[in-house]
């Protein structure tokens, strides 16, 4: 029997890689480097999904994820997954007793961000240093035990490396959560979890050049017709300054009437208009008790 797969922004004990099992529980999970390599390896069909990050509620859209779905490698988004987003410090387990000694403490940007009240507070004397994601910090921090620093992760990244939680859930916000966006080539691909929280379509538009009033055009096609927009942002077309596309979330699925007629409406203005997946999206459970 053939091994279905799922690839997804690595290392092991990412968050990204937390979403994953919850899941594709089924499936082998293949972890890569960066997001470019993950979606590369679903257009190369070395993996049936990909899951990357999309949007974090605190520090915005994941830009990468983004410009490389539009200009790169056009996959349709077939599913969304929600995670709630809890960050720990650890260190190595031979300083279980040391934590507050440590030089630096290392994790991703976004991580480092949404800690900044415990790093400022506890830790302002330790040096922060970035790392290209938390399970990485966490694998250096394992790796490297006549060091006495600590890494911020998640409570998998824990358990996977063998690192104590010296202090856990040093977030600044509860409600942080992370967007993690379902890939596939065929954009009726069905996912493996029942839908809860409903439906998006997800649009990019581009405007006509030099038209007053575009925007304002624009979703007063989606306002009339009560459809509502759960996001709506911008993004550099790359050709020149001043160049954008706006990227739409629609909170329902693509029917036969509303949305068609309202992409049908954009395009009558002079829009270009491509749908980049009409999807279904769940909430998932915290992490595993720490």
């Amino acid at each position: 029997m053939t091994v279905r797969k799922v690839g997804y922004l690595g290392p092991k004990a990412t968050f990204t890689h937390v979403a994953v099992q919850e899941v594709f529980k089924e499936y082998e999970h293949i972890p890569f480097k960066t997001i470019p390599s993950c979606i590369d390896a679903v257009c190369a069909d070395e993996v049936e999904y990909g899951i990357v990050p999309l949007e974090n509620a605190l520090e915005g859209s994941v830009n990468l994820t983004l410009d490389y779905l539009i200009h790169e490698s056009r996959l349709p988004i077939v599913g969304e997954m929600i995670l709630p987003i809890r960050q720990h410090l650890m260190v190595h387990a031979d300083h279980a007793d040391k934590w507050q000694q440590v030089s630096a403490v290392y994790s991703h940007p976004h991580a480092i961000a949404q800690c900044h009240k415990f790093l400022h507070g506890t830790f302002s004397h330790v040096a922060v240093e970035e790392m290209t994601s938390t399970a990485f910090a966490a694998k250096y921090v394992s790796e490297n035990p006549h060091l006495l620093v600590g890494a911020i992760a998640n409570g998998l990244a824990a358990r996977e490396y063998g690192l104590h939680i010296a202090c856990p859930n040093i977030h600044d916000y509860d409600h942080n959560t992370t967007r993690f966006v379902i890939l596939h080539k065929n954009s009726k691909q069905s996912v493996p979890f029942q839908t809860m929280g409903g439906h998006k379509t997800t649009l990019m538009i581009t405007l006509p050049s030099d038209q007053a009033g575009a925007l304002h055009q624009v979703l007063s096609a989606f306002s009339w017709r009560k459809l509502n927009l759960s996001k709506i942002e911008s993004r550099p077309m790359k050709t020149g300054l001043g160049n954008y596309f706006f990227i739409v979330d629609i909170e329902q699925e693509m029917d036969e009437v509303l949305i068609p007629s309202a992409i049908a409406e954009l395009e009558a203005l002079g829009c270009t208009v491509a749908v980049l997946g009409s999807y279904p999206h769940t909430l998932l459970e915290t992490e595993l008790p720490l």
